[in-house]
């Protein structure tokens, strides 16, 4: 079993933990982005700390849980265009021995139902990743959403090229395939 659940003060030592660069989910996670480094890690965990300390509402992630309250990934959000309410979303399992068993897919579920339940005037949501992700692309059309664009030789990781792959769904077709369970 696994659960979504908002972070804590209690749980930045563990998040700290799985911000470390030497993490392999680093590897598929945006690797054209670049990884911090130690310090970078410090100063970003301490602004989420004050953040927490202020009781800001962070409501764009949730952690991913076990039924033992480890945390094992993150799901976040972000605004393509708040303007006209385009959403990305997206999944990270941080502890490899928990890849390929479903939780990226239920994990993922659990979060679009919240989005679409939290935010009514959503009309979609899309996912973008890069080419060399094969797991996040299969996840995207296990959830049934449609590859919307590639744009070719867009992303580059150790020297190479890879297109940016970009997926979406209908809030409608969301809730349609949920009947059809």
């Amino acid at each position: 079993m696994i659960y979504l659940k908002k972070i804590s003060l209690d749980d930045l030592d563990a998040y700290k933990y799985w911000q470390h660069p030497s993490h392999k989910y680093h590897n598929f996670n945006g690797p054209y982005y670049g990884k911090m480094n130690e310090d970078e890690i410090e100063v970003a965990i301490m602004q989420l700390k004050s953040r927490l300390k202020r009781n800001e509402d962070i409501d764009s992630r949730r952690l991913i849980c076990d039924s033992l309250d480890n945390i094992i990934g993150e799901v976040n959000w972000y605004w393509k265009s708040k303007e006209t309410y385009w959403m990305e979303i997206g999944i990270v399992i941080f502890d490899e021995e928990y890849w390929g068993k479903r939780i990226g897919y239920k994990a993922l579920s659990l979060w679009t139902d919240e989005i679409f339940n939290t935010h009514p005037k959503l009309a979609r949501i899309g996912l973008t990743t890069w080419s060399g992700n094969e797991r996040m692309m299969n996840l995207a059309e296990k959830l049934k959403m449609k590859k919307e664009a590639v744009y070719r030789k867009a992303r580059i990781v150790n020297d190479k090229y890879y297109d940016s792959v970009s997926y979406g769904i209908l809030k409608d077709e969301w809730l349609q395939n949920k009947e059809d369970e």
